[in-house]
């Protein structure tokens, strides 16, 4: 048929449908090196945090995802569109950060969902480290990468926003600044002095020298596993 066409009319053959979807075809599958670090990171990714992750978005949204099968590719189905995420943002926000979420279900449409969660997590307080990047989740090219942002959108909430929902991951470590007198701080000053040298009968037992404070495990209860 389309050879026919071809013959008979040379002009618009090139603008046939047969031929546009010839063009238009499946796109080529990675290689090389591509494909070692798209297995890499594929293979970083973690079933049990994707279930605390599913079963988190539930509880905070309070509906079901649209895909109950775990997997890689069945996460990334139920958030592909952009609109899960966006009213999990909203909700733990108290006030809506995306203002309009799109319910089309044209590709530009449910990437602009995500880019708009992406800046929302941005005015929320997440760094730009934090953040997914919208290829990672709409051409599932590093879904463990958006499992990390879901865990950094629920250290925020309940450390920084006064979320007291349940949450996953560990709650962020607040600075605890002191105040001390002249009085506290001169004596200080003796015992630092006398750890310094050696004093018969003092030791250094006491010290912690190198030791950082650890983070706080998230106040509310945890999502278990399911």
């Amino acid at each position: 048929e389309c050879v026919l066409l071809l013959l008979l009319f040379p002009v618009i053959y090139f603008s046939a449908p047969c031929v546009i979807s010839v063009m238009s075809g499946n796109r080529a599958e990675k290689s090389g090196l591509s494909r070692d670090i798209q297995k890499k990171l594929e293979a970083k990714y973690n079933l049990d945090q994707e279930k605390q992750c599913r079963a988190w978005i539930e509880e905070v949204v309070g509906e079901a995802l649209s895909d109950q099968e775990i997997g890689m590719h069945h996460f990334q189905h139920c958030l592909k569109d952009g609109q899960v995420l966006c009213k999990l943002l909203n909700t733990l926000n108290g006030e809506p950060l995306v203002k309009k979420i799109n319910t089309q279900k044209m590709a530009f449409k449910q990437m602009e969902n995500i880019e708009q969660f992406i800046k929302g997590c941005k005015t929320f307080g997440l760094k730009d480290g934090d953040i997914f990047q919208t290829a990672d989740l709409y051409e599932c090219q590093n879904m463990s990468q958006v499992i990390s942002t879901i865990y950094a959108v629920s250290s925020v909430a309940s450390s920084s926003k006064g979320y007291g929902g349940p949450c996953i991951g560990t709650k962020i470590a607040e600075k605890n600044a002191r105040d001390f007198d002249e009085a506290t701080l001169n004596a200080g000053k003796f015992v630092l002095g006398g750890q310094m040298g050696y004093t018969e009968g003092e030791s250094q037992s006491g010290m912690s020298m190198g030791k950082k404070e650890k983070s706080t495990d998230c106040d509310s209860a945890l999502i278990p596993l399911l």
